[in-house]
């Protein structure tokens, strides 16, 4: 049986000015208009936790931030 541990981290809306959190109603979605710099940032944070070994099982998006869950086999 694989074994797992877990990770919760907390990322501030400052570092996300511009990123969309959220879609319309219609469910309505663009990316097209964020700066390179916004999904750069959020890249950033991906990279980091994977190259320690850590595994993005989901990410939420609010109106303060985002939170990641992460897992990692020990």
């Amino acid at each position: 049986m694989r074994n797992f541990e877990y990770k919760i981290t907390k990322h501030p809306a400052e570092a996300f000015s511009e990123l969309v959190y959220y879609c319309t109603d219609a469910g309505e979605c663009t990316l097209d208009q964020i700066p390179h710099d916004q999904t750069e940032t959020l890249q950033n944070i991906l990279n980091d936790e994977g190259a320690a070994g850590w595994e993005l099982v989901q990410v939420s998006f609010g109106s303060n931030g985002i939170i990641a869950f992460w897992k990692k086999e020990l």
